[in-house]
């Protein structure tokens, strides 16, 4: 008797420790064994063009699968409705339902969800209604696997300044990666619990968050424009054999990129048929001397320090000699006499280091600096190159006069081309603008803040050198650009390339650059 109390005792006490101490851990223990977690993805958004159109978008369809070994071993399940009640739904009418959703025959949905297999497709690429309205129906072993696909509706138009995704829909070139984070979303999620069989519990809540999706892009680029600037940059690599080439229009009061255009253009929806060297941007990744197109920075210092006039007169040897370093021009020629002007219009290296001497060391140095030369536009494009400028106490006794014309120095073409856009935006240095805005999950839209600019250049000083650009264009070396009805500047530029391997020399470096219409001062390319 003694004995068999104690034992009741203990059995007795055993209970209440499992039911009334005990039981909420192991209650939750045993939930979260029949929790199943599953992700709702999230739609990483639209890149498109400033007028609307769309670059880059995410197709977001489901897999349906099943694991038949689940779906096939009962006989009816239940659904539960909003009234808190259940409904009972016989096997061979869950297979009709099914097929209804998905638009199927009977015998298709019978034949995947029999069996004893581990997985089987049911249904492929549908809709994420759909697939919603197949979770709702909540048929034992039948799931959904996300399938999202990045498309490039314009293919190699602006492919490499929009970029492409990897297999993970991270960002990997182009805006793609560096503007990922705006793109990228944060994935929902769909909790259920089912029983051992494998069946969704009727009565168990369905826990659920909805994704929210990224951002929405607006590049300041026009894809009309682009697609216009890719051909005509490629037809003239192709006419004249070049190695490679690009065209970037500015417009010139907002810093905005209208186009950036490069030869072997990248198709972001095949990325792997182009060479890695093609991928990028060049506009902003390959510095290069600018040659001559860097006299207008001489001729800005010169003329903003007081050095010389537009109308100075100067006679100009057939080749001049400083410091035991010769210079010669492109041509040939005798004692000339022109002006300051003249000697920009025929781009005469002799007459700019004649008028670039005066300047101190550190004023050269400093006016490229000003002009943007030797850092980071900021533009959000992988890659970008700083350009090469040395400091003037790292100049040697020829490269302290050729930086003067553009030779002992490198830089991006978008950097040359921001040098054109503080002349033709009256003296303003912007930084390049190429992200127009975000749009918000909520539809909040976010415009990118215009850059306030640095003064470069006084009034005065800009409106003298915008007048010798222009006769660049009237009576200088470059009067085939001209343009009917407008009035244009510009200013050329050629150098010598070095090999790859840095032996040497091989080929030159030709560039174009101008402003144009004059009386709006609109654009710079």
């Amino acid at each position: 008797m003694i004995v068999g109390f104690a034992v009741f005792a203990l059995i007795g006490c055993r209970l209440v420790w499992v039911q009334v101490i005990d039981g909420p851990t192991l209650s939750a223990a045993a939930q979260q064994l029949r929790t199943v977690s599953q992700d709702i993805p999230f739609t990483r958004v639209e890149i498109l063009d400033e007028r609307g159109r769309v670059l880059a978008r995410t197709v977001l369809t489901y897999d349906i699968v099943t694991d038949p070994s689940q779906s096939s071993a009962f006989d009816a399940f239940d659904i539960p409705l909003p009234d808190r009640s259940v409904r009972h739904v016989a096997r061979d009418q869950g297979i009709t339902e099914l097929a209804q959703i998905l638009g199927l025959d009977d015998s298709v949905v019978k034949k995947a969800v029999g069996g004893t297999g581990k997985f089987a497709y049911v249904a492929r690429s549908v809709t994420p209604d759909v697939e919603q309205r197949v979770a709702d129906l909540r048929f034992p072993g039948v799931s959904s696997n996300a399938v999202r696909k990045r498309e490039y509706p314009l293919g190699e138009v602006a492919g490499n300044i929009v970029g492409f995704v990897d297999d993970q829909m991270q960002g990997a070139a182009g805006v793609e990666q560096t503007l990922n984070d705006q793109l990228t979303g944060t994935p929902g999620k769909r909790q259920f619990e089912i029983g051992a069989d494998g069946i969704l519990i009727p009565v168990a809540p369905i826990e659920q968050v909805k994704p929210v999706n990224g951002k929405t892009v607006q590049l300041t680029i026009n894809s009309d424009l682009q697609y216009l600037a890719q051909k005509a940059i490629s037809d003239s690599v192709a006419q004249l054999h070049a190695e490679w080439g690009n065209i970037v229009v500015v417009e010139a009061k907002t810093g905005k990129i209208r186009a950036m255009a490069d030869t072997s253009p990248m198709n972001p929806n095949n990325p792997g048929a182009s060479k890695p060297e093609d991928r990028g941007v060049r506009s902003v990744t390959a510095a290069v001397e600018p040659g001559s197109t860097e006299k207008s920075v001489t001729a800005a210092a010169a003329l903003q320090e007081g050095k010389v006039q537009p109308l100075t007169q100067l006679e100009i040897p057939p080749s001049y000699t400083i410091d035991g370093q010769t210079f010669n021009d492109s041509f040939g020629h005798g004692t000339l006499h022109m002006t300051f002007a003249g000697v920009l219009g025929y781009s005469l290296n002799t007459g700019t280091v004649m008028v670039g001497k005066d300047l101190t060391a550190q004023q050269r140095y400093g006016y490229l600096r000003k002009f943007g030369i030797g850092e980071k536009t900021g533009i959000p494009l992988p890659g970008e190159s700083t350009g090469i400028l040395a400091s003037p106490d790292k100049w040697d006794g020829r490269q302290q006069y050729t930086v003067l014309f553009g030779q002992g120095v490198a830089q991006t073409p978008l950097q040359t081309a921001m040098v054109y856009q503080t002349i033709a935006n009256g003296g303003v240095r912007l930084k390049p603008q190429l992200l127009e805005s975000t749009t918000g999950a909520d539809g909040k839209v976010t415009p990118t803040q215009q850059d306030a600019g640095v003064q470069v250049l006084t009034p005065a000083t800009d409106k003298s050198l915008k007048e010798i650009l222009e006769s660049v264009v009237t009576a200088g070396e470059v009067q085939d650009v001209k343009v009917r009805g407008y009035r244009v500047g510009g200013k050329t530029g050629t150098a010598e390339t070095a090999r790859p391997d840095g032996a040497g020399l091989s080929g030159y470096t030709a560039s174009l650059v101008g402003m144009a219409p004059w009386t709006i001062l609109n654009t710079s390319c």
